[in-house]
């Protein structure tokens, strides 16, 4: 079994900036690309990034691109997701989740089903 644990949500206002973290334990975790989800209540979950095992390829929802980054440190078997600019529309409660591949070319939230592992998310809310 693998573990997610997510961390780094709270309250900001627009424009203000928050770093996610996703920290991995049990099985081999360094094989598991990683993605974050994002889901308000009464709204369909959406794909906000993922990132490869390596950290070569990355894919990110067309709503945060330009100010959201997702990265990771193998080492500490931990995922990043730096969020900056950050607007009302961006609150909501984000998950970590694992899965076999994260491609570049696909929609996120398409491929929600082929994550496999999942965290208990961390609540982000985004108001002035």
């Amino acid at each position: 079994q693998l573990q997610l644990v997510e961390s780094g949500g709270g309250a900001v206002q627009p424009g203000g900036s928050l770093r996610l973290s996703c920290a991995a334990s049990g099985r081999t975790v360094d094989y598991y690309a990683k993605g974050w989800f994002r889901q308000v209540p009464g709204k369909e979950r959406e794909g906000v990034s993922c990132i490869s095992p390596s950290g070569g390829e990355a894919n990110y929802a067309d709503s945060v691109k330009g100010r959201f980054t997702i990265s990771r440190d193998n080492a500490k078997n931990t995922v990043y997701l730096h969020m900056n600019n950050l607007k009302p529309e961006d609150t909501g409660i984000y998950y970590c989740a694992a899965a076999a591949l994260c491609s570049s070319k696909v929609v996120l939230t398409e491929r929600a089903h082929e994550y496999d592992y999942w965290g208990q998310g961390t609540q982000v809310t985004v108001s002035s």
